[in-house]
């Protein structure tokens, strides 16, 4: 039977880290189930979750905490189970963009847990507009919304939330 483990890694970035972890994880039987990796300033970033026997894992959490030096990263490992979705959530993927400004991510995330919606993803990101290179911000959500949610009253709620906050926002069902 399968275990599971997530492995957060951080560190300055610098080519062959994702192929030095991964070779890592390759050659200690290891699986690599799901991932996320992005460069935020000057460091590298990544979440990864692996599968493999208990022994497979016990033996890729001690070697990964062997390297994390000779690597030059950060390493947190946390064993973990496949997700158990008790109920059934519809997924839906929201998109918000504003001029950026401090709290945006805090309002929109607050007022999804107030309608009992999860966030399963989030990425954040800034540019400069256009034509005035004023800084914009961007964020994508994917959630999954309670079953027993009413769609049509929750897209209007949402859209008329952003327009009192001055967000430009979408919101798509993810098929």
């Amino acid at each position: 039977m399968n275990k599971y483990l997530v492995i957060s890694a951080l560190g300055q970035d610098k080519p062959g880290i994702v192929k030095a972890l991964s070779k890592t994880i390759l050659d200690n039987n290891g699986n690599i189930c799901d991932s996320r990796m992005s460069v935020l300033g000057d460091e590298f970033a990544l979440v990864t979750m692996v599968s493999g026997s208990d022994k497979v894992i016990t033996q890729i959490e001690n070697v990964l905490n062997e390297c994390q030096e000779s690597m030059g990263l950060t390493i947190i490992c946390k064993r973990t189970a496949t997700r158990n979705v008790a109920d059934k959530r519809l997924p839906y993927n929201l998109n918000v963009v504003a001029l950026d400004n401090p709290g945006i991510v805090h309002d929109v995330t607050d007022f999804l847990l107030e309608k009992k919606v999860n966030v399963e993803e989030l990425s954040t990101s800034t540019y400069p507009a256009a034509h005035t290179g004023t800084v914009m911000f961007a964020l994508d959500l994917n959630v999954s919304l309670p079953t027993d949610i009413n769609i049509s009253n929750f897209k209007n709620e949402f859209l008329n939330f952003c327009d009192e906050l001055n967000l430009d926002a979408a919101i798509e069902p993810i098929s």
